[in-house]
């Protein structure tokens, strides 16, 4: 199946199914499908970021090999589903040293920037999981998180910020 041909399919959530299926058998299907989320222009690009997104649900080996390029990707991109699920993406898996100083500093400007919550949920959580690799970043983070729990508030935002507070706080001043 060609590139084009795959952005036909992903057009269609009845697909879905089918795309992740053929993902598994065949790494050439899955690396043209990171291709068209990674680097494609077109607006329905996110439909495959989304994909990927379901793939890592089943096949995360399949995604490691591109956690490097997903994270190169957020210093140019503008399409603010693909950036949710490459967060996403890098918030579940295990983050490289050598990204320590970018993804700081790019999830703390997220977090505290007008971008969607889930966005900026995605943000905190990396930041938190940096915090546990770099410990001394742990009373900046909780200071950042407390302050958008107080003054920039959602559901997502409260919600993930109370239970990273929470560790936080154990983690600071353990009893």
């Amino acid at each position: 199946m060609t590139k084009e041909e795959l952005i036909e399919i992903i057009d269609s959530w009845e697909n879905i199914n089918l795309i992740i299926e053929e993902c598994d058998k065949s790494p050439t299907f899955f690396s043209s499908l990171m291709d068209i989320a990674l680097y494609h222009k077109e607006q329905k690009s996110w439909r495959a970021a989304y994909l990927v997104d379901k793939i890592h649900d089943e096949f995360p080996q399949l995604v490691f090999p591109y956690l490097d390029k997903i994270t190169e990707q957020l210093k140019t991109e503008k399409n603010l589903s693909k950036k949710r699920h490459f967060l996403k993406l890098i918030s579940m898996n295990e983050i490289q040293e050598k990204y320590f100083g970018f993804l700081v500093d790019f999830c703390l400007e997220t977090l505290t920037s007008e971008e969607p919550p889930a966005v900026r949920v995605h943000a905190m959580q990396i930041l938190f999981n940096i915090s546990d690799k770099e410990p001394d970043l742990k009373p900046e983070v909780l200071a950042q998180i407390e302050h958008e729990i107080e003054y920039h508030a959602t559901a997502g935002i409260i919600s993930r910020g109370k239970k990273l507070v929470k560790k936080l706080r154990s983690q600071i001043n353990p009893l």
